[in-house]
């Protein structure tokens, strides 16, 4: 099947070559054409411009890296839809966004299937991913089998573009407190002489284990690699979206305004381009103690 896709990033490529592998004939774009020159080595077809992909595909893909640039490139779309019919937004980029997208998509005969994805670079290479998706009960029927390809689970959380969405932000803001709070907890104890190793070991099979302990902090953290996959800009434009959500629902969100500003902070001291661990090293800073193995 003619399958488009836009986003050759980190996640994208990687979720690209899963629709490669599984069968697709793909149709790309991004404008590093560095990305795009594998794919077309493997047999895809590589394209100019966005609309370029929609005129061929009628099912395209998109993983872009801000409710901006997912705004400006469907705007592009919505002015020439070509063949395309479903177009898959895998984005995370908040429902305002997303609802609008499909409302000026919609008005083209296109349908939108709200689906971001959670579990990183790394889940997206073993295909081992969390499929989030929204969407009318006949476009998922042509996407679902494709998302089943990319993701070890699919969650249909309605027909309603915007539902995936809010559910994505649910679980990234969990996924920023977590890792805040775990890491600055990580850091008092080795402040106070707690070996790093053990500390890891009694919390993960204590009620304080989380994601950020069982595998954040033993494969970036205690290693010194900082390189789990994800940059840290990224976690807090999630949670400032995630924060536009509570707001537009009026509910308020005291905790997690707190961590907002600690991940802003980070970003502030130019560390946004550093891998999302690194925020560890502020409070490490602050402190005075590192969390790494000694051995």
């Amino acid at each position: 099947m003619d399958l488009g896709f836009l986003g050759l990033g980190n996640m994208g490529g990687a979720i690209a070559e899963r629709l490669a592998d599984a069968g697709a004939k793909l149709h790309v774009f991004d404008p590093d054409q560095a990305r795009v020159a594998p794919f077309i080595d493997r047999g895809a077809r590589g394209y100019g411009s966005p609309a370029s992909v929609a005129a061929v595909a009628p099912v395209v893909f998109a993983c872009l890296p801000s409710a901006e640039i997912s705004a400006r490139v469907a705007g592009e779309l919505a002015a020439e839809p070509g063949r395309m019919a479903i177009y898959v937004e895998m984005s995370t980029i908040g429902s305002r966004t997303l609802k609008s997208i499909a409302e000026s998509l919609g008005e083209r005969g296109v349908t939108v299937v709200d689906s971001p994805i959670s579990g990183g670079p790394r889940g997206a290479r073993a295909g081992t991913l969390a499929v989030i998706t929204a969407g009318p009960p006949d476009a998922l029927a042509v996407v679902k089998p494709w998302l089943e390809k990319i993701g070890k689970t699919v969650f249909v959380l309605g027909e309603k573009p915007g539902q995936a969405q809010l559910m994505k932000l649910v679980n990234n803001l969990m996924n920023a407190a977590n890792m805040a709070t775990a890491f600055e907890a990580l850091v008092l104890g080795a402040k106070g002489g707690l070996d790093p190793d053990m500390m890891v070991r009694v919390v993960n099979v204590s009620s304080g284990r989380s994601a950020a302990t069982e595998t954040k902090v033993p494969q970036s953290v205690l290693t010194g690699s900082f390189d789990f996959g994800s940059r840290l800009v990224i976690m807090l434009k999630d949670v400032i979206l995630g924060l536009q959500e509570a707001h537009d629902l009026g509910v308020p969100m005291w905790a997690h305004e707190t961590v907002g500003q600690l991940w802003r902070f980070a970003v502030d001291q130019g560390m946004g381009d550093e891998d999302f661990t690194s925020l560890i090293k502020v409070m490490e800073r602050w402190a005075g103690a590192e969390v790494r193995s000694r051995a």
